[in-house]
């Protein structure tokens, strides 16, 4: 295993990561039930004081299968990252695949949350403009990194590590 090459994977996967997440706040995509569901409850209760309610729990259908994509992508991009790492057996492509998990959630939760999904107009829902404190909640998203964040991460990195296993 090449541990440059994982640095390199680490920083191609928050700029994918990035994108995919301006990609996916753009426009109305930020008012489906699994966009909605990423935002704080207090946050979520004064949107839809002004708009249509929808189920946007955790055993929503819309966002178990959101989620459910996300685990078969993640699967997929860590995988291919493991294998270029060099990965041979389950364990070093599971250590590899959970590796970049970890560091996906914590730049998710340090820079995406804390620094431009707090500051940033363009991921405030319509009527929850003024809700600067609200915004700004640190320890809901890092709570929600570590649990179930660490949780859905073992996922797709167990699925990569057998993966490995199987093809090497």
């Amino acid at each position: 295993m090449t541990w440059w090459i994982i640095a390199a994977e680490g920083l191609a996967f928050a700029a994918g990561f990035t994108a995919i997440v301006f990609l996916a706040y753009r426009g109305d995509k930020k008012y489906s039930a699994a966009g909605i569901h990423n935002y704080p409850p207090d946050i979520q209760e004064e949107y839809f004081k002004t708009h249509e309610r929808m189920d946007v729990s955790g055993k929503s259908k819309k966002v178990i299968l959101a989620k459910s994509l996300g685990i078969v992508l993640f699967a997929g991009i860590l995988l291919a990252c493991a294998l270029i790492a060099g990965a041979k057996t389950f364990w070093q492509g599971f250590l590899i695949a959970f590796g970049l998990m970890v560091w996906i959630g914590a730049y998710d939760t340090f820079f995406l949350d804390w620094v431009l999904f707090a500051n940033l107009s363009m991921f405030r829902l319509e009527g929850t403009e003024h809700m600067d404190e609200a915004y700004h909640q640190k320890w809901f998203h890092l709570r929600g990194m570590l649990f179930p964040g660490i949780v859905f991460g073992l996922v797709p990195a167990a699925l990569a590590g057998l993966i490995v296993s199987v093809i090497r």
